[in-house]
């Protein structure tokens, strides 16, 4: 059974109120009667009730972060990057992952209002309307992260993602590739239809055409069983470039097409482009060529918006700060960037 604060102070001979200024505004105690409640508390190993006290005491130190794949590094980096911001203000970043599940989302959402966190930040599943009107209700403010958006209501910060997609396919044009394939979708992520829709511009101007393969999620196996189809269209000739809608896609065919009984050469047969510039993509057998997107200045600027928002009055119009993402060249599509130029496997 949980130690209550009302053991405490049965331990330590005193009202349960001395314990709570023992453990609020020790400066209203004795030295001697907070000795007492200091020793009775490590004797029964009570651990405060900090939600509860901070809802007392009308504020929170908690942040939380909702994020839609908790197994993408670059969501990891974000966070990495916000938990340092937060803690420079003596705030702690707790992180809750939706899997693009909206129903998971809400009900993350419902949690951490029930907990009155002291911020909300959301890299959304699909409409971020329900959160933010929730969390407005409550007088806790709210900052979409990674969602380019132009509701005057919200704050949010993002990568320019057509930017990106545009960066990536004007490399491989560039090469002279003519046949471009785009692997990998989300129906409700509104970043990956932008890097399609960039990508589209520039092949459209060159007078090409953009394919577009869909893909059941954004994970490295929907990139290897993505690998079948891309093989057999750059066999058919219908495909000499790919850029894949994020590095954990590309990462995925790049394996595939590397090996089984028929492998192709990289960049040699495809060129191959990634996106997100995860660690992970510099380390690959053939090191892929990605779109950069500054994680780290992500996760900063997002904490740094959510302190103003808590400033700022509910008419108030909030800051969207968009990020402009670099192409980092790489061996998967240039044979003499840095490190191999083709892998092939027997």
């Amino acid at each position: 059974m949980a130690v209550s604060v009302k053991d405490v102070a049965a331990l330590a001979h005193v009202s349960v109120g001395t314990v709570s200024n023992v453990l609020n505004r020790p400066d209203t105690v004795s030295p001697a009667m907070a000795d007492r409640v200091k020793q009775a508390i490590r004797e029964l190993r009570y651990v405060p009730n900090d939600a509860a006290r901070q809802l007392r005491m009308g504020q929170s130190t908690v942040v939380a972060f909702i994020v839609h794949d908790a197994g993408n590094p670059f969501f990891t980096d974000v966070l990495s990057s916000a938990e340092t911001a937060a803690h420079e203000h003596g705030y702690t970043v707790l992180m809750a992952n939706s899997g693009l599940d909206q129903e998971r989302e809400a009900a993350h959402l419902g949690q951490f209002e029930r907990q009155r966190v002291a911020g909300m930040l959301i890299v959304p599943a699909g409409d971020p309307s329900l959160a933010i009107d929730r969390m407005r209700a409550r007088d806790i403010p709210v900052v979409l992260v990674d969602r380019v958006t132009d509701d005057p209501s919200v704050a949010s910060v993002a990568s320019d993602d057509r930017l990106g997609g545009a960066l990536a396919a004007e490399h491989l044009v560039a090469l002279g590739r003519r046949r471009l394939v785009f692997v990998g979708s989300a129906r409700s992520l509104v970043a990956i239809d932008h890097r399609v829709q960039g990508a589209r511009e520039v092949t459209r101007r060159a007078g090409l055409d953009l394919i577009q393969l869909e893909t059941p999620s954004l994970t490295l196996e929907s990139g290897v069983s993505s690998g079948a189809r891309v093989a057999a269209m750059v066999r058919s000739g219908d495909c000499d470039a790919v850029i894949a809608a994020n590095d954990l896609i590309a990462i995925g065919l790049e394996k595939a097409l590397l090996s089984g009984p028929r492998p192709l050469s990289i960049p040699e047969d495809v060129a191959l482009v990634g996106y997100d510039d995860i660690s992970f993509a510099a380390a690959s057998v053939v090191p892929i060529t990605s779109v950069r997107q500054p994680r780290a200045e992500m996760g900063r600027i997002a904490v740094d918006l959510l302190l103003r928002e808590a400033a700022l009055d509910g008419g108030a119009v909030r800051e969207h700060v968009v990020l402009a993402p670099t192409l980092v060249v790489r061996a998967s599509t240039d044979p003499n960037a840095p490190g191999p130029s083709s892998v092939t496997s027997a």
